[in-house]
């Protein structure tokens, strides 16, 4: 019986011990009613520290709005120059890694020689978008008739610059600017009126006339991939919404649902303001026309040594940088502050890897060359104390037939055209035609079977085909109904392009509207003993659209004399290439290029925006041959070399 009420006795002691604790437990829990697990302030500890810091500001502008900036600044730096990138794609984002031990993993890769060169480099949102205060405007106007406010992206860039210099004690208070297609648009907004401390400028793709050549139209036809631009940039001051597709096929998509206002209304995009505008400006009025920046910058002062850059298969903004080098040039009295860059690339691949692009390798990494080679010495002379004068060459230029980079004093180097002209034995010659040659070629043009511009299915989605659809082997079209085609013989020397081909075309349709897409082709021997695949290769060389109702004027659209030739005259983006011996050039014609552009309804009507089925009808087109109405293709043919 001891052993039992002993173990009795202990088991009451520990109820009562635990009922004790129980109540201190209870109490403690009653202290902590109504406090917040969640601290007012957490300190993210990074092991073994970081080798730069990172500040987040916002930075006030003239009429108080601030703006989103990020400023990342090397460990112990000191008089250090600054380079800006002013964005609406993010700026916490663009600004790389924030948690990364070193600076190098931290900013993104093409920021990498900046990294070396100890640079503070900053990022900043444009007003209205992600982290930054205001209202948003797509392609922020200039001050003036389309924008009564005291603030546009100029303002907004000295006011940015001016307090940097003042508030980042580690700089030198000398800033570069550098960013590719809509950042490369706030570059140009800012040489406008450019602050004193802005020391150098490299617009890369800048989007200059949305209208002529850059993104939204080529020539008056309207690009359908933007409807998924404006909406991802338009429907939320962040990352906005995507476009929900009926069916995997883009060409199929357009077609089915009609123009391209049938379009916007069917997937609710013509609530956006931005679209509204387009829409209501179909014609190059003075909407557009006030807003063409290369106009703009050929009325300015040059004060800042700029660097232009875009690729030459640059399948997004293929006008802007090319049209402001030449609105500039003839200011630069010194051959000094006006550069010119055109590298073998897509859009922005200027700061990626460029060894190839598409089916294409070139002679190592392009955009590297470039970078190491030409941009960072350029920025280091104006930037960076000391720094020897780089030799930077007026112009750096890939030459895409001989694989290699060309340096030029001037440019174009070809000093005139040389006219290949279309035969109609679908030949081509620089030999005019004689008064016996036949009159036209035709075809027909069916607006409900318009010409792909990539392989179907078309997915706009589909990045890769996306980057390098300029590059796409042209077989995929070639011997179509509807494509013209018109090639040389075998070529027994070089030919050696360097310019803007133009194009002279002398073309009928029994329409009273037509779209004329012509391309400029470079064709590969039937066989190549080093890379089969390339065989016979069709290499767009250069090619555009051009919408006809703008033939005698950009402003005032006129619907075409039915079955009469008329011409037309446009310039196709520049190239630098060598049509090498054995390879053969070739000329292709047609009237259609979906559901990249819009389909032309080959009826006359105000809008194209707003066809209706019943406008869009067949077109017997004829492309004519005669002395004195000779299509042709008029090349800056370089001689003697």
């Amino acid at each position: 019986m001891h052993a039992i009420v002993k173990q009795a006795c202990l088991t009451v002691l520990i109820g009562a011990a635990l009922a004790g604790s129980a109540s201190v437990v209870r109490a403690q829990d009653a202290s902590l009613v109504g406090k917040d697990d969640i601290p007012q302030k957490f300190e993210d500890v990074i092991p073994g520290g970081q080798d730069y810091t990172r500040r987040e500001v916002m930075v006030p502008m003239r009429d108080g709005t601030k703006l989103f900036t990020v400023i990342v600044v090397p460990k112990g730096a000191k008089n250090a120059p600054i380079i800006l990138t002013r964005t609406p794609y993010n700026a916490a984002e663009r600004a790389g890694n924030p948690k990364a031990t070193t600076l190098a993993t931290s900013l993104p890769p093409p920021d990498a020689m900046f990294v070396e060169a100890k640079y503070i480099r900053v990022y900043q949102d444009v007003r209205g978008k992600y982290g930054s205060e205001g209202k948003y405007v797509m392609m922020y106007p200039p001050r003036g008739p389309l924008n009564p406010t005291k603030t546009d992206e100029t303002t907004d860039g000295w006011d940015t610059i001016d307090w940097l210099v003042k508030h980042v004690p580690e700089s030198n208070g000398r800033v570069g600017m550098i960013g590719s297609s809509y950042e490369g648009e706030t570059i140009v907004m800012a040489l406008l009126d450019p602050h004193p401390a802005l020391k150098a400028a490299v617009p890369e793709s800048p989007m200059v006339d949305t209208w002529m050549g850059d993104d939204w139209f080529h020539y008056g036809a309207f690009r359908q991939t933007n409807f998924d631009y404006f909406t991802g940039q338009t429907t939320k001051a962040g990352k906005g919404s995507s476009i929900t597709r009926e069916g995997y096929d883009d060409y199929a998509n357009f077609l089915r649902a009609g123009s391209a206002g049938d379009y916007a209304k069917a997937n609710g995009i013509e609530s956006l303001p931005y679209w509204r505008k387009v829409s209501e400006h179909p014609a190059y009025d003075s909407f557009w026309s006030n807003q063409a920046l290369d106009k703009v910058m050929a009325q300015q002062p040059l004060k800042v040594p700029t660097m232009w850059l875009q690729g030459l298969w640059d399948q997004e903004d293929m006008w802007g940088a090319i049209h402001s080098y030449e609105a500039v040039e003839p200011k630069d009295k010194g051959n000094d502050k006006n550069y010119l860059v055109m590298g073998p690339w897509r859009h922005s691949q200027v700061n990626y890897g460029a060894a190839s692009l598409g089916a294409l390798n070139w002679d190592g990494d392009t955009a590297l060359q470039f970078r190491r080679d030409v941009l960072l010495p350029f920025f280091n002379q104006y930037l960076v104390d000391g720094a020897p004068k780089a030799n930077t060459p007026p112009v750096f230029i890939y030459n895409t037939g001989e694989n290699h980079w060309d340096r030029f004093k001037s440019w174009p180097q070809a000093k005139g055209t040389k006219p290949l002209f279309l035969e109609a034995n679908g030949g081509l010659s620089f030999t005019a035609p004689g008064a016996d040659a036949a009159k036209y070629d035709e075809y027909v043009s069916d607006p409900a079977k318009p010409v792909p511009y990539v392989p179907r299915p078309v997915h706009f989605a589909d990045r890769q085909s996306w980057t390098t659809w300029l590059v796409q082997d042209q077989r995929f079209v070639d011997g179509r109904p509807d494509v013209l085609t018109y090639v040389t013989e075998p070529l027994k020397a070089p030919l050696r392009v360097a310019g803007a081909p133009q194009v002279n075309l002398y073309a009928s349709t029994s329409g009273t509207d037509s779209d004329w897409v012509v391309k400029l082709i470079d064709v590969y021997p039937d066989t190549n003993a080093t890379d089969p695949a390339m065989g016979g290769y069709e290499l767009s060389v250069s090619m555009d659209i051009f919408r006809g109702r703008y033939r005698e004027s950009f402003s005032e659209p006129k619907a075409l004399t039915p079955n009469t030739p008329l011409q037309y005259k446009f310039g196709l983006p520049t190239v630098n290439h060598t049509f090498l011996p054995g390879h053969r050039v070739m000329v292709q014609v047609q009237s259609s290029w979906f559901p990249l552009y819009d389909r032309n309804p080959q009826t006359y009507v105000p809008n194209i925006f707003f066809a209706k089925p019943s406008d869009y009808v067949k077109a017997t087109q004829q492309v004519w041959h005669t002395p004195g109405q000779a299509s042709a293709i008029e090349l800056p043919v370089v001689e003697g070399k």
